[in-house]
Order: structure tokens, then sequence, then C-alpha cells
């Protein structure tokens, strides 16, 4: 067993899952989503990229560009949240969406990661 692999798989999964946990809900609804569920979405995404840096395989660098994209998204959507609350002053219906949709964004490209990562592993040798 790699154990640098299970912990790479970890952290991959766990940043889709976790993901999946702040979007879920209403996309109307901003007390649906937790901030602190976000924030979770974002440290947890931002370690599984640190882990895909040193993969050097061609399946690597997709992996890492899946989870770069998810990074973004994910800060994109705490900064609009962040830009709203405090810049702004309101949540509007249409902002707490943006919010949303930003991180169905970065649940698809956890769901590519995800995809990729268990082919890569079912296609290996022992």
């Amino acid at each position: 067993m790699n154990m640098n692999k299970v912990i790479s798989g970890f952290f991959i999964i766990m940043a889709m899952t976790v993901n999946f946990g702040f979007f879920y809900g209403s996309p109307e609804i901003l007390t649906e989503h937790s901030k602190y569920e976000l924030f979770a979405a974002i440290v947890i995404n931002l370690i599984a990229t640190i882990f895909k840096f040193g993969d050097k395989t061609q399946v690597g660098s997709v992996l890492l560009a899946t989870s770069l994209v998810a990074d973004i998204q994910l800060i994109a959507s705490a900064s609009v949240w962040a830009f709203a609350l405090y810049g702004v002053g309101s949540m509007s219906g249409e902002v707490t969406t943006a919010i949303i949709s930003l991180s169905g964004g970065a649940l698809l490209a956890n769901f590519t990661s995800v995809v990729i990562f268990v082919g890569d592993t079912l296609k290996s040798k022992r």
C-alpha cells in the first residue's frame, strides 16, 4: 500500500464531500449553507492541491489543474460572500445564488478529480 496515495486520496475525496455539504440546499436561502463549511472546503481543497504538486505524471497534471479550478472557485465564492456582507452591506438573492453557483463549479471540478483519481488507481498495477 502506498501511503502517499492513501493520504492524497483521502484529501481529494474529503474535499469533494465537504464541498457537497456546503453546496447542498436551496440556492436562495443562505442560512442553509454554513460559512464554516465553506471555510473547511477551502482549507481541505488547498491541502489536496499541495499533495498534487508532487505527482509528475500526466494524470498528476490534470489532477492539479482540477484542484486549482476548485480552489479558485471556492475562494471566489468566499470573496463574493465577504464583499456582499462587508462591502455592500446586504445579501440579495442574486448574490446568494452566485455564492452557491461558484461552489457548484468547484464541486464539479472536485468530482472530476475524484473520477480521474479512481480511474488512475484502477488502471495501475500492483
